[in-house]
């Protein structure tokens, strides 16, 4: 898969397109299960076309490029991507990161789906996979960042090392810097207005990891 490149995941095979502003165009019209995209592509580029795919459309995505700083991996997850692959890569690592997303993003069963989460300012509800804030905001996330928080909100005060929860997120089959999780508690955080100094929603528990610190809504 080289430079410039779209890739949807559709039922009927995927579809690849070199530009931008048709990637949008496809996403649209196709709703495909899945999107691949290329940060360097010509006429709009992967984040500014993630962007505009999170404005209307909650498809999981993974962002490759050849650019490797934190930066570049924090602008992606801000967009809204679900994981972010360097280049060069392999088809077998890219089918395993797609397939693990894909699992992530089915429907959850309807015994799953009868556990809403309630907490003082925090409300999750597994079957829409919304979150409202103080009773009247709710929150865009990405999938990644929604089944963080559920991992954490489920066993409140547990402390999370972050290999735990890519365990719990990510799977056993993710490929990847363990760094991640602190990019998505970034981008988690920054969705619930949780203040990372004085953190109302997710805590953080230096040199081990992470825990989810709202006390049940009694």
């Amino acid at each position: 898969m080289g430079a410039g490149l779209a890739q949807g995941l559709t039922r009927r095979g995927p579809r690849r397109l070199h530009r931008g502003p048709l990637g949008l165009a496809s996403v649209a019209r196709e709703q495909p299960d899945l999107v691949v995209l290329d940060v360097m592509l010509p006429g709009l580029d992967g984040f500014e076309l993630l962007r505009r795919i999170r404005a209307t459309s909650q498809v999981p995505v993974i962002l490759l490029t050849a650019r490797t700083e934190e930066v570049d991996r924090i602008i992606g997850f801000t967009a809204g991507s679900d994981d972010y692959g360097t280049k060069p890569f392999s088809a077998r690592e890219l089918a395993l990161r797609a397939r693990a997303i894909l699992r992530r993003a089915e429907v959850p069963d309807q015994a799953a789906a009868d556990r809403t989460l309630r907490f003082d300012g925090l409300l999750i509800d597994p079957d829409t996979r919304t979150v409202t804030v103080d009773a009247d905001r709710t929150p865009e996330l990405s999938a990644l960042d929604f089944d963080l928080l559920v991992a954490l909100a489920q066993v409140p005060g547990r402390v999370f090392t972050r290999r735990g929860l890519i365990e719990h997120v990510w799977g056993n089959d993710f490929f990847g810097d363990e760094r991640v999780v602190d990019v998505h508690i970034r981008t988690l955080r920054r969705a619930l207005g949780d203040d990372a100094s004085t953190p109302r929603f997710v805590g953080t528990v230096r040199a081990i990891g992470y825990r989810f610190l709202a006390r049940p809504a009694g």
